[in-house]
């Protein structure tokens, strides 16, 4: 059986394959089949479910289209409007309903889209239950007689009922009186969001990546395209810059120098911090096998142990359940405090990352000194690359156990998200990277 979800939801490109209207009505349709089917009991009597968006274009076709599809399984539906995915995680658990549905792809660009599910407990649906909602999918979904039909309604105050929830995780016996701050919220979800954020704890706000207007939701803005922020940080002498990815659910920073700080540095600088407050459960963080070698080390340096998981949020928060962890995340901005959230949320770690400098009278540039990364160059081979292949498999392990040894690693993995294999070398020098890389390229054409 096929399992048509990837690394993070239902992806594609807008219009075709399985993001379409009538796929995306038959998609919710066997989602509510599935839980009914479960012996799922609803808490408000009747299955409910809540979506939320980015500001994509085609959001407006999905949304009314994943609506009609819960209606008429028997599903009631609350609307959220444009709001960031960890919102819409969060207003799951706190309407009491049974399933969350975002309607995003992330940081890709605004031609793509895609459709998320969280569980009851704000927490991404589990592979089963994808393979589940899968199968009724490529059957025939059931559908509820008239009586039995739901009903749509829209929360106008979603937003800023998201605005108090993300202050709430500040501690408040800080301010951000007196922090310059450039926000870029990649003309997505929070573009209204974060900057009330940070203006209502008192920062000096400067905007960008601020009007969606369907089209350039990611493009050349946000946490993976951050020249702008850092030229707008630089230009108005800023303390920070604060990046945000269309779907709000990924954090980036930019010093007060115009550097990128990415994901790990980000964690290792909340996992410290909260390890010496005694905010921090036991002495593990989870990141993906992506995180670089050198921030392992840091974390050993400071007796805390680095955990790895597969790439992919859910399978952090899975690793962080299993080890009781409280902090985790990946090196692309995913960053997981479940303390506050059952998913990356951008804004949260935003604050936190604050509350560190405000608490240890740092600059943002002081994070980029806990450790020197080891080099990295990222191969993204088009299509799915065989990797059982022994063409492929053999020179892969020969690069990692001849060349590479301890002093590196070689990581390839189907993107969930793309139709691309990607692969990830990694060593402590330049010339062992260099060599590695064009090893791997004499058998693979990049």
């Amino acid at each position: 059986m096929t399992n048509i979800f990837g690394t993070d939801g239902v992806r594609g490109r807008a219009n075709e394959g399985y993001i379409t209207p009538n796929n995306a009505m038959k998609l919710a349709a066997a989602a509510v089949n599935y839980y009914a089917s479960a012996g799922h009991q609803s808490v408000n009597g009747k299955f409910t479910v809540v979506i939320g968006k980015d500001t994509r274009l085609s959001g407006y076709m999905l949304e009314p289209a994943l609506t009609a599809g819960f209606i008429s399984a028997g599903a009631d539906v609350v609307l959220l409007g444009p709001i960031p995915t960890p919102a819409v995680a969060s207003m799951t658990r706190s309407l009491r309903a049974d399933l969350g549905v975002v309607i995003s792809a992330s940081h890709n660009p605004f031609h793509d889209n895609g459709i998320k599910f969280f569980n009851s407990r704000g927490f991404k649906i589990s592979v089963q239950d994808e393979f589940a909602i899968s199968h009724i999918f490529s059957e025939h979904p059931n559908l509820a007689s008239g009586e039995h039909m739901g009903k749509a309604k829209r929360l106008d105050d979603a937003a800023g009922r998201y605005v108090e929830f993300v202050k709430s995780s500040f501690p408040r016996n800080l301010s951000l009186s007196g922090f310059k701050i450039v926000v870029d919220t990649a003309n997505g979800a929070a573009y209204k969001i974060a900057p009330q954020v940070l203006w209502e704890l008192g920062a000096d706000i400067v905007r960008v990546g601020d009007a969606p207007d369907g089209l350039n939701i990611n493009r050349n803005c946000g946490a993976t395209h951050t020249e702008l922020l850092q030229r707008t940080v630089i230009e108005h002498r800023a303390d920070i810059g604060i990046a945000l990815d269309g779907d709000a659910d990924r954090l980036i920073v930019v010093d007060e120098c115009g550097e990128v700080v990415d994901g790990d540095f980000l964690i290792a600088a909340i996992a410290t911090n909260w390890a010496h407050t005694g905010k921090l459960q036991g002495n593990n963080i989870v990141t993906t096998t992506m995180s670089n070698l050198a921030m392992e080390k840091y974390l050993n340096s400071q007796e805390l142990t680095l955990l790895r998981s597969d790439v992919g949020d859910k399978y952090v928060i899975q690793k962080m359940l299993e080890t009781n962890a409280n902090v985790g995340g990946e090196k692309s901005g995913h960053i997981i405090l479940s303390d506050y959230a059952t998913t990356g949320d951008g804004c949260i770690a935003a604050l936190q990352v604050l509350a560190y400098l405000i608490e240890t009278k740092s600059k943002a540039s002081e994070m980029r000194k806990f450790y020197t990364p080891y080099p990295q160059v990222m191969r993204n081979v088009p299509g799915s690359l065989d990797l059982e292949d022994p063409a492929i498999s053999n020179v892969i392990s020969k690069i990692q156990n001849e060349m590479l040894k301890e002093a590196g690693r070689i990581i390839a993995r189907k993107s969930g998200t793309e139709p691309l294999t990607r692969v990830m070398f990694e060593a402590k020098s330049e010339s062992k990277l260099q060599q590695a890389v064009e090893m791997f390229d004499t058998i693979v054409k990049v």
